[in-house]
C-alpha cells in the first residue's frame, strides 16, 4: 500500500474520531461517524464529478487541482495529457510535411485500401488519372482505370514489375503504375508519367527498323558482286582475292546483324513472324540439332534428348529462330571436343526446353547482362566467331512473347545450360486438337 493511500485511510480514520467526538458530546456517537462518512462521500462525489467534467470537456486547458489520491491523479492525468498532445502536434507536423511532400512529386501517388477503395491521393493523381475530388474518395481503383491490363494486374497481386499502360483521362499520357503492399494489406500505387521516355523509345526502335531495312539493298548488291569475284578468284591477283574473301566473310556478318535487328525490330513492335500453331518440339529440336551440326562441322558432339510428349502452341517461326541461337551460342563458345545437349523435358506444371553444354562457363557477374543489346563477355572471341551479340536478346523477347521466361545457369569451369521455360496454359497433349479462328 502506497503512502498516499495510508494517508488517506489515516485522513478518514482521524475525520471519523472527530465525527465521533462531536456525535458523543450530544451522545449520538453513530450519527457523528455517519455525518463524518457522508462528508467524505460528497467530497469524493465532488472530485469525480470534476474529473467527469474535466474529461468532456472539447478542450482542456484548466488544469484539475485536489489533494491526495485526487491530487496526485489529477496531477498525472495532466501530464499524460501534456504528452499525448506533444504527440499529436508532431504527427500532425508530420503527416502535413507528408501531404506537402507528397503534393510537391511530379508522380501520382494513391493510397487503396484492402478492398482497393480509393483513400487519399495527391494533386498529380487528379492530372494524371482524371481524379475528382467530390467523385473519387470511396471509389474501387478498377472503376477508375479500368483498362483490362490494370484490372489483372491488380487481381494477380504480384507487383514485382511495374504496368506500362495509357492515362484513362489523356491517350496522349503513358503512364508506369507500380503497386506496393503495406500495413494491413493495404495498396500504394505510384502512377509516373513516362510518355517522353516511350516516344523516345519509339523513335529508336523506327530508327533501328528503317536504317537496318535501308542497308538491306545496299548489302545485296555487294554480295552480288562479291559472289561474281569470288566466282573469278582464280583470275584475280591473291592478294585482291584474299581482299574479296575477306569483304564477302564481312559482307555475311552484316546481313547476320541486319536480319537480328529487323527481326528484333518486328518483336518489341508486336509483329508476329506467322500464326500460332501447333508445335512438335521433338521435330523443331532435331532440325535446330542438325543445323548445329552443321555449323559446328564435327568439332563437337550434339545430342538429342526428348522426356516429354507434349506439344507446344506458339509461333514455330519465332521458336526455331530463338531455340537455333541458343544452339548455335552454344557451338560458337563451348569450345571443340564439348558436349552440346538439346532437351525438351516437363518442369513442374510447366515444360521446357534446355541448351546444355560442359563448356567454359559463364561467370557469374556476367549473367544478369546477358540478354542486353550487343553485350559481350570477350569482345574479341565474339567477333571472331561471327556473333552479333543480338541472339540471346531475340530469344528474351520471343519468350516474352509465348510467357514464358529464360533461365540461365553456368559458373566457370562447369559448363552452361539455357532454359527456356513454358508455362502450362501453352502446352498440349499430342491427342488434343485445337480449333482456330
Amino acid at each position: 500500500m502506497t503512502r498516499r493511500w495510508q494517508r488517506e485511510l489515516s485522513y478518514l480514520a482521524i475525520l471519523c474520531l472527530i465525527g465521533a467526538l462531536i456525535g458523543g458530546f450530544f451522545s449520538a456517537v453513530g450519527a457523528g461517524i455517519a455525518t463524518s462518512l457522508g462528508i467524505y462521500v460528497f467530497y469524493q462525489l465532488r472530485q469525480l464529478y470534476a474529473l467527469h467534467h474535466w474529461l468532456t470537456q472539447p478542450t482542456h486547458d484548466k488544469p484539475l487541482t485536489g489533494n491526495g489520491v485526487w491530487g496526485e491523479l489529477f496531477n498525472r492525468l495532466d501530464r499524460y495529457q501534456k504528452v499525448q498532445q506533444a504527440t499529436q502536434r508532431r504527427l500532425r507536423d508530420t503527416l502535413s510535411r507528408i501531404k506537402d511532400s507528397s503534393e510537391a512529386m511530379r508522380d501520382s501517388v494513391i493510397m487503396l485500401d484492402r478492398q482497393g477503395y480509393i483513400e487519399w491521393w495527391n494533386s498529380a493523381a487528379e492530372r494524371m488519372l482524371g481524379l475528382d475530388c467530390l467523385q473519387g474518395r470511396r471509389q474501387h481503383i478498377t472503376r477508375l482505370i479500368n483498362d483490362e491490363r490494370f484490372v489483372d494486374y491488380f487481381n494477380a497481386r504480384d507487383y514485382r514489375d511495374p504496368l506500362t499502360l495509357t492515362s484513362p483521362s489523356n491517350e496522349q499520357l503513358i503512364l508506369q503504375c507500380q503497386i506496393t503492399l503495406y500495413g494491413n494489406d493495404e495498396r500504394l500505387l505510384m502512377a509516373r508519367d513516362i510518355t517522353r521516355l516511350h516516344r523516345l523509345e519509339q523513335v529508336r526502335r523506327d530508327f533501328v527498323a528503317n536504317v537496318s531495312h535501308e542497308l538491306r539493298t545496299p548489302l545485296t548488291v555487294l554480295t552480288g558482286y562479291l559472289e561474281l569475284y569470288q566466282d573469278m578468284a582464280d583470275a584475280l591477283p591473291p592478294r585482291l582475292g584474299r581482299g574479296v574473301m575477306q569483304m564477302q566473310k564481312q559482307t555475311v556478318r552484316m546481313q547476320n546483324l541486319v536480319n537480328d535487328l529487323l527481326m528484333l525490330s518486328r518483336l518489341e513492335n508486336n509483329e508476329r513472324s506467322g500464326n500460332d500453331t501447333r508445335i512438335n518440339l521433338a521435330s523443331l529440336l532435331e532440325a535446330v540439332r542438325r543445323d548445329a551440326e552443321a555449323l559446328s562441322d564435327s568439332q563437337q558432339q550434339i545430342t538429342l534428348e526428348v522426356h516429354s510428349n507434349l506439344e507446344l502452341m506458339g509461333c514455330e517461326q519465332e521458336l526455331h529462330s530463338a531455340i537455333s541461337n541458343l544452339a548455335f551460342n552454344a557451338v560458337r563458345y563451348s569450345g571443340p571436343g564439348s558436349h552440346i545437349v538439346l532437351r525438351w523435358r516437363t518442369l513442374g506444371q510447366g515444360a521446357c526446353v534446355e541448351v546444355e553444354d560442359n563448356g567454359e562457363g559463364i561467370a557469374a557477374a556476367h549473367i544478369p547482362r546477358l540478354t542486353e543489346r550487343f553485350y559481350r563477355i570477350d569482345k574479341g572471341r565474339s567477333t571472331a566467331t561471327g556473333g552479333t551479340g543480338l541472339g540471346l536478346a531475340i530469344v528474351k523477347h520471343v519468350l516474352l512473347r509465348h510467357e514464358a521466361q529464360l533461365e540461365i545457369i553456368s559458373q566457370l569451369g562447369q559448363g552452361a545450360t539455357f532454359r527456356c521455360v513454358f508455362p502450362q496454359q501453352l502446352l498440349l497433349t499430342p491427342s488434343s486438337s485445337i480449333g482456330h479462328d
